[in-house]
């Protein structure tokens, strides 16, 4: 199994994440593309310590909201989401070029991933965006009990579809992820090393209510904003590495 993280999400003077005790430690760095964090300096900082540590890159395009770290839903046409996402696409796999990278994938951000998750009619807007970029790419998604019907979606564009789950996370019933704005939506130390150990041997998570999901994982994703989370990277890689 994969382990990635959201990086590269500082902006001029505001500091965001861990990234150099982070990267160490990752398969894939989601990075982002500037609509909701991270300027130019921040994406080619970020992108050259991907490059010296063999990190896989992809873009983490999201809403433009840099005000509310584009955690806030926007009500973009087809045609806006289309040309926002193929933008920031753009912009960071043309950064990533210039150290030796290549973009693999894309995993949409903050209220833009939830927003897709939630309505067919944005994750149809975002994978015809991706799937019409000039090269293929994969797109990354939630890994929910829904996943063979997403399947199916992304077969209509030609996509191929990359399932993550999340280590620090909790989970609503439905499968989707517990809102930030509820009590443990974000889980403490333990109790996320206590879900990696659960999705490393069973392939499942524990619901807030108790229910057990069955999941299809390809990547397993520890927020960079998350203290918890980055402080426990090393921990929850040894774990990948003795039950992948």
């Amino acid at each position: 199994m994969l382990l990635n993280c959201d990086l590269g999400e500082s902006y001029g003077s505001w500091r965001m994440g861990l990234d150099d005790a982070v990267m160490p430690h990752i398969d894939q760095a989601n990075i982002a593309c500037g609509f909701h964090a991270g300027d130019p300096l921040t994406i080619d900082r970020t992108l050259a310590l991907a490059a010296r540590h063999g990190v896989g890159v992809g873009a983490h395009p999201a809403y433009p909201d840099l005000v509310g770290f584009g955690r806030r839903s926007m009500a973009l046409s087809e045609d806006e989401l289309a040309s926002s996402l193929r933008y920031q696409i753009a912009a960071l796999d043309g950064m990533a070029a210039c150290h030796g990278l290549q973009i693999t994938y894309v995993k949409p951000h903050g209220a833009l991933y939830n927003d897709m998750m939630a309505d067919r009619a944005v994750r149809t807007a975002v994978m015809r965006s991706v799937a019409g970029y000039h090269r293929p790419l994969d797109l990354m998604l939630q890994a929910t009990p829904q996943a063979e019907s997403h399947r199916e979606e992304a077969r209509e564009f030609g996509l191929t579809l990359l399932f993550e789950a999340f280590a620090d996370r909790c989970y609503a019933d439905d499968g989707h992820l517990r809102s930030r704005r509820l009590p443990d939506a974000v889980h403490t130390r333990e109790r996320m090393l206590d879900q990696v150990r659960q999705i490393l041997e069973h392939r499942s998570v524990t619901t807030h209510g108790g229910k057990s999901l069955v999941l299809a994982i390809d990547s397993l994703c520890v927020h960079g904003d998350n203290p918890e989370g980055v402080n426990a990277i090393q921990e929850i890689r040894q774990l990948i590495a003795g039950g992948a």
